[in-house]
């Protein structure tokens, strides 16, 4: 995880959103991780992040099998034309009775968001920390873009979206 936690926060403009023990973000977020691309510093109120490392089961989201000892997700927003490179299949086709959301260093789809073009790693390791950390750039990118194409048409800036 310190692997791919360094090099998300070497990217320009990224926001690491880190809830903490007693901060103001509900309990159950407490431990996990959420990255935008803002570079006002501000956490963006109308955009979800582009990635998030979840540490635990959510209450809708528990096939992944967190709450086991040692276990984490890494999720990134890579789109439909990555996904489906990644997986060999695209987003809308996903037979989610098909998929062990549980295995480990394999890319996945999302749980809960694979349709809308999120992919999972469970534990990435070996088989999956490289390409990995390269989906994680090119997300950050993706977003950039965004933040920067609403600007540009006179939307609000990153931090009202």
């Amino acid at each position: 995880m310190e692997q791919i936690l360094t090099e998300i926060r070497s990217y320009v403009g990224v926001l690491e959103l880190a809830p903490r023990s007693g901060s103001e973000h509900p309990e159950i977020s407490w431990g996990d991780f959420f990255f935008y691309y803002a570079p006002d510093g501000e956490v963006p109120r109308n955009r979800q992040p582009y990635a998030t490392i979840v540490t635990k089961d959510y209450p809708d989201d528990v096939e992944s099998r967190l709450d086991a000892p040692d276990r984490w997700r890494l999720n990134i927003h890579v789109g439909s034309q990555l996904f489906t490179d990644l997986l060999g299949y695209p987003p809308e086709s996903i037979e989610e009775s098909t998929v062990d959301f549980s295995e480990t260093d394999t890319f996945l789809p999302h749980p809960l968001y694979g349709a809308y073009g999120w992919v999972a790693v469970v534990n990435p390791g070996s088989r999956t920390t490289t390409r990995a950390l390269a989906a994680l750039h090119e997300a950050h990118l993706a977003d950039q873009r965004r933040v920067e194409r609403r600007q540009a048409r006179g939307g609000a800036g990153p931090a009202h979206d």
